[in-house]
């Protein structure tokens, strides 16, 4: 079907703001467009991967949190969580509260699902004795 020159292609689905100036540009820009549009999308995709990188080193525990889990306990293998992905999903601490007198913290599993994170928890940093 794209072989023929009398079918037209279906649009995606786009708004028509994108769409409609699309369709009054000739053959060669259409073609550097597509260029463009291609080269900005592996470069976004390079921009987030560079963002999960930063973000994971600047949240994941480090070895000694992560030794004091197993201590009490507590797995940090994802494979033990029924919803934690195998790969991509690190652990982290978390503040669900503050007061003057008290942080509430807790580990959490995180990770990147599509546009949003998920996280799963797995204790509190400080257990009550």
């Amino acid at each position: 079907m794209a072989d023929d020159p009398q079918s037209r292609p279906s649009p995606p689905d786009l708004p028509t703001y994108l769409l409609d100036p699309l369709e009054k540009q000739s053959p060669d820009r259409l073609e550097a467009v597509a260029t463009y549009a291609n080269e900005l999308a592996a470069w976004k995709r390079n921009q987030r991967q560079s963002e999960l990188e930063t973000r994971r080193a600047d949240d994941e525990i480090d070895e000694e949190e992560r030794e004091q889990l197993e201590e009490r306990d507590l797995s940090t293998d994802p494979a033990d969580y029924e919803d934690v992905p195998s790969s991509g999903a690190y652990i982290t601490i978390k503040t669900t509260k503050q007061t003057a007198e008290t942080e509430y913290r807790y580990y959490y599993w995180q990770w990147r699902e599509g546009d949003s994170w998920k996280n799963e928890y797995i204790g509190p940093v400080n257990p009550k004795e």
